[in-house]
């Protein structure tokens, strides 16, 4: 059965987890384009009915925001969304009551994992649970028939994001994005390293990626020769703040370093390579979905601390990834 309704059913989504997600929306858009996908948070709101709605555009077309069932036990027992019916339902949760209870959506196929898919009208060719959350939704796609490992078109970014990227860096050199904040700052690999990897890139130009809390790095990014801060620029004054833009900045770099953040997994978005820091999270659960992704670990080089990870090291990773890169 080819599915032409598909109701996805999460908890709520913060900006994280939209972030998070989004390359399993993408795969699974992919794998049944001509599908209606509704997207439906049973407990809280969705980013995808706010801030990121613009990633979502055409991958998703409807988002449901506190729909009101998987809390409770009663709901085991309800009709959830009344009388609408979706071809195929997945659950991308595992909790068991909550399973239970969006199984009562009308469907002809239900897809969960929850109790190792023991309710699950398909299963995927292995049963153990991935340590990644986009792994775990992945797998769904396998269980319901597709191909988790699908190639994604670019994502369709809004045009204001696209134009003002295209005015912070025109076409010509190579650009290397570079994003070195982070949540936590004991996610951050020290802000001299990333100067250092800057002065070290030769003819390509280093481009610093510093949101609001990245003030303080500021002046020193702008003295490293020939950089671009393009979120600081006044092309950026209106959407700087937006992730659409950070992702349209990313297609246009010949690959990028970043922390275990929020921005690494904007610039993942951007389908260019990517090389990821991490030291005191696990990038088994946390690495960001990249076209082609380079993951260096603080304990590959003896310690937990992000500083453990040598800048030649990171070096050449990024020129490893800069050969290998498609054209833009």
């Amino acid at each position: 059965m080819t599915p032409q309704t598909i109701l996805v059913y999460v908890g709520l989504d913060l900006v994280g987890d939209g972030l998070l997600k989004l390359p399993f929306v993408r795969v699974l858009k992919a794998n049944w384009p001509a599908a209606e996908i509704t997207w439906c948070a049973g407990k809280g709101a969705s980013v995808y009915a706010g801030s990121l709605r613009p990633l979502v555009a055409g991958l998703i077309d409807e988002t449901l925001e506190n729909a009101g069932f998987g809390s409770r036990l009663g709901d085991v027992f309800a009709r959830p969304l009344g009388a609408r019916s979706f071809d195929l339902v997945l659950d991308t949760q595992r909790r068991f009551s909550t399973s239970l209870a969006v199984r009562r959506v009308r469907h002809r196929r239900f897809v969960s994992g929850a109790a190792g898919f023991l309710f699950s009208d398909g299963k995927p060719s292995a049963r153990a649970k991935p340590r990644a959350m986009l792994g775990q939704m992945l797998q769904l796609i396998e269980a319901a028939g597709g191909d988790p490992t699908l190639a994604t078109p670019p994502l369709a970014l809004p045009a204001d994001a696209t134009h003002a990227a295209a005015a912070l860096l025109p076409p010509g050199p190579a650009y290397v994005g570079l994003a070195p904040g982070a949540g936590n700052r004991a996610k951050c690999w020290p802000f001299e390293n990333y100067l250092a990897v800057a002065t070290a890139l030769g003819e390509a130009v280093p481009v610093f990626i510093l949101g609001p809390d990245e003030k303080d790095w500021i002046d020193a990014a702008s003295a490293v020769p020939n950089a671009r801060l393009p979120l600081q620029e006044a092309a950026a004054r209106g959407i700087a703040a937006s992730p659409t833009l950070t992702i349209a900045l990313a297609q246009r770099l010949a690959a990028s370093l970043a922390n275990d953040s929020g921005g690494g997994h904007m610039l993942a978005a951007g389908d260019r390579p990517l090389v990821s820091l991490f030291g005191p999270t696990d990038p088994a659960k946390f690495a960001p979905h990249a076209r082609r992704s380079t993951v260096l670990r603080a304990q590959d080089f003896g310690a937990d601390d992000m500083a453990a990870i040598p800048v030649d090291a990171v070096v050449a990773a990024l020129q490893s990834s800069m050969a290998s890169a498609g054209p833009r």
